[in-house]
Formats: C-alpha cells, sequence, structure tokens
C-alpha cells in the first residue's frame, strides 16, 4: 500500500476515533436544553405573526422569558412561524453547524498549511474539539444564534476588510440589528480608524433598524421604549451563568451589585483592548483584531450567558496558530500551546456549575467566574503579529491574515485614507 494510502486511512481512523470520544462525552457532560430559547422565538413569533399578539408581551409559559431581540431580528425570524416545529429545529442546527464549518476553514487552514497537516484533517479535528465546547453544545441545545452572528462580523474582518472591499462592514451593521452586543464591532472600526467599513456598518444596522420600524412600527415602538429597559426578561445578574464582569460583581452582592465598580472595570478594560486592538490593525492582523474584540464584548455586556462565549473561539484557535508558527521546540510553543489546552479544559468542564447555588467565600468567587478569568487572560494575552503577504501567495488566497511574514504594509490609518490596502493580500 502507498504511503499516501496509509496515511489517509491513519488520519481517517484517527478523526473516527475522536468523534467516538467526543460523542461519549457528551453523552455524560452535555446538559439537554430542549432548544428552549429555539421554542422562545418561535412561541413569540407564532403568537405575533398568527395569533395576532404583540411579540414584546409573549412570554414562553410558566417562565419569564420573552423575545428581547431587536424587530429587524424578528424581520429575519419571521419564516419560522410558517414551519413545523421539527423544521425549526432542522434549519437552526443545519444554519450554526454551515457557519461553523466554513468560519473554522478560514481559521483551521492557516495552521494546517503552516504545520504541513491535511487540511480535511483539521477541520474535521477543529470541527470535534468545538462538539464538546460547552459555548457551542450549549450554542446547539439552547437553538441559539451566536454563531450567525459571529459569521456575519467574521465576513467583514476575515474576507472584506483585508481585500479593501467596499462592502466591508456589512455583516457588522446586520449583527448589529439582530442583536446590539455585536455593535463593540462598530467601536472596534473606529478605535481603529477604518471610517469607510465603520459608515458602512453604522448606516446598514440604521438601515435595517428603519425597515423593521416601518414595517412594524408598533413592535419597534415597544422594544425600543420598553423591552430593551426591562433587564428582568433576560434573568438573573448573579446567575452563574452570567460570565461577564457585571455578573461577578453581582456575585459579591446580589441584593446590592455595584454599578460603580462595574462600570470601573468596564472601563478599565475598554482601555486594554482599544490599545491592543490598534495594535493589531496597525499590524495588519485582522484575526486578532476579531478575537480581541470577541472578549471584551463578553466581558463588558451586561449579561454574557454561557453560550454567548463562542465568540472566544477565534482566540483559542489563533493561540495554536501562533503557537504553530514559534520554533518547534521553543518555549513560545510549549506556553502557547499549553494555554490553549487550558483554556479549553475549562471551558469544556462546565467548573463553574459547582457555585451555581453557593458563589460565596473565595473559592466562590475564583471558581464561578472561571471563563470570565479565561475572557481577561485572552484579552491581555492573545498574540499579535505583522501580517503581510506578497501578491499570489498561497496566504494571499486563504483571505485571514497570516502572522508570519513582515509587514509591508502602511499603518491602517493611512491604508483607509485612500479607500483601499497598498499591498493586495
Amino acid at each position: 500500500m502507498a504511503q499516501g494510502a496509509r496515511r489517509t486511512i491513519a488520519e481517517v481512523v484517527g478523526v473516527v476515533l475522536l468523534a467516538v470520544a467526543v460523542t461519549a462525552f457528551l453523552a455524560v457532560a452535555a446538559v439537554r436544553h430542549g432548544f428552549f430559547d429555539l421554542q422562545v422565538y418561535y412561541g413569540a413569533l407564532r403568537w405575533w405573526a398568527r395569533d395576532g399578539g404583540e411579540i414584546y408581551d409573549y412570554l414562553r409559559p410558566f417562565t419569564q422569558y420573552g423575545f428581547t431581540y431587536p424587530p429587524f431580528a424578528a424581520l429575519v425570524m419571521l419564516p419560522m412561524a410558517y414551519v413545523p416545529w421539527l423544521v425549526a429545529i432542522v434549519i437552526s442546527v443545519t444554519a450554526t453547524v454551515a457557519v461553523t464549518v466554513v468560519l473554522f476553514w478560514w481559521l483551521v487552514d492557516p495552521i494546517a498549511r503552516r504545520a504541513g497537516w491535511t487540511r480535511w484533517l483539521a477541520l474535521a479535528v477543529a470541527l470535534c474539539l468545538a462538539a464538546a465546547f460547552e459555548p457551542m453544545r450549549e450554542t446547539v441545545n439552547f437553538g441559539q444564534v451566536n454563531m450567525l452572528l459571529l459569521f456575519l462580523v467574521a465576513v467583514d474582518l476575515l474576507r472584506l476588510l483585508p481585500a479593501g472591499n467596499r462592502w466591508a462592514g456589512v455583516g457588522i451593521g446586520l449583527a448589529t440589528a439582530i442583536k446590539l452586543t455585536p455593535g463593540i464591532f462598530i467601536v472596534y472600526l473606529l478605535v481603529t480608524r477604518r471610517w469607510r467599513a465603520a459608515f458602512t456598518s453604522m448606516a446598514t444596522a440604521a438601515g435595517a433598524t428603519l425597515v423593521a420600524a416601518a414595517l412594524f412600527p408598533d413592535a419597534s415602538r415597544e422594544f425600543w421604549t420598553e423591552a430593551l429597559w426591562n433587564t428582568n426578561r433576560v434573568g438573573e445578574l448573579a446567575f452563574v451563568s452570567n460570565q461577564s464582569l457585571r455578573g461577578v460583581v453581582a456575585r459579591l452582592d446580589p441584593e446590592h451589585p455595584s454599578t460603580v465598580a462595574w462600570l470601573v472595570l468596564v472601563l478599565g478594560t475598554l482601555a486594554l483592548w482599544a490599545w491592543r486592538s490598534r495594535a493589531a490593525a496597525a499590524a495588519g492582523d485582522e484575526a486578532a483584531g476579531l478575537a480581541l474584540t470577541g472578549a471584551v464584548m463578553c466581558l463588558v455586556s451586561p449579561v454574557t450567558w454561557v453560550h454567548h462565549l463562542v465568540w472566544l473561539l477565534p482566540a483559542l484557535i489563533l493561540l495554536v496558530d501562533n503557537a504553530m508558527a514559534a520554533p518547534a521546540r521553543g518555549r513560545r510553543r510549549r506556553l502557547l500551546l499549553a494555554a490553549a489546552s487550558v483554556g479549553y479544559g475549562f471551558l469544556i468542564s462546565r467548573i463553574v456549575w459547582a457555585w451555581e447555588r453557593d458563589f460565596t467565600g473565595l473559592d466562590g468567587f475564583l471558581g464561578s467566574n472561571t471563563y470570565v478569568w479565561i475572557s481577561l487572560a485572552l484579552l491581555a494575552f492573545v498574540p499579535i503579529r505583522r501580517a503581510a503577504a506578497p501578491a499570489g501567495s498561497p496566504v494571499e488566497a486563504s483571505g485571514v491574515p497570516q502572522l508570519d511574514q513582515p509587514d509591508r504594509r502602511a499603518p491602517a490609518g493611512e491604508r483607509h485614507r485612500v479607500g483601499r490596502p497598498l499591498s493586495v493580500r
């Protein structure tokens, strides 16, 4: 048998064994949520579109949970009101898997090429590991939209913006119109002086919001004047699933959480993010910009449920990417791989739930906020490397910033004043 065939068989066997191990892990560790959030969307949309009710008045029976997204999200999801429940589940899971495959291809393919791995193998291994990742399995089991929003943002930052495409910013704008928290990426574009993309994203978000307001004026008025400000609709801030800085502060004093302490922490975190984001933009490392902004979004949002932490995936992948770009037996490679392994290990462990009912004491403070500490570490220490490649190189074809080339480009501010990059990647 040829050596290539033996290698292929070994790779297939390895992937199958990993898939079996992940399946066994999920059978033991994964919590089934019965597509709870999808049921909320589905029930609210049917109540609104078919029963004549107001969408923001709907609450899932025997719960306090209702539709919390802007009216444009309701417009996008509206077809769900006219399909059977099982079809809605299939659409949700299929869409999440499809965008995850594409996003992982963009992020993992450079690692495979750099390390000399078979591309399909690298992607298959990454997808298996993602299936065990608690935020990912929570996203699927709840029927959440997190990966769809991450994909829209990644299209801009990993594909359109590096190419100087005039449509860069549309994905961020749409994601912001669907759910407000990705609006931090508009701030990222402003902080890093990508003026055209920033204004495109703002115009897209505003346009989508106005379209929804024109079609559904009553729902829009209720959302922007009442539903948006009703924090009781999203759950308790001190609940252990809230892995944001606000959750940390709330768990210190659930009855009277300090808004001042939270704002001080948010301002310090945003300052660190702005400094690192500008460094990433100056280096041309758009993938690092995506990773850093995803991490800070999780930290500064008042509510970051565990399933929202899929936004940490780019940062974890970049740790591996940077490790494989380092010398094979060097200390840097070992440290980065260890950091990625530790972060991933905690984020599949459900460790924070050990303090679900009692998060008092030092152990409660440290343990119940484990995922917050990981987000902070990723924000502070995800490596940034200069990224440029000669035109026509394999790096250029991937469309994802490659971080092992010397920078041959002008600074980000100068480059975008002329509306397109000075070098092609």
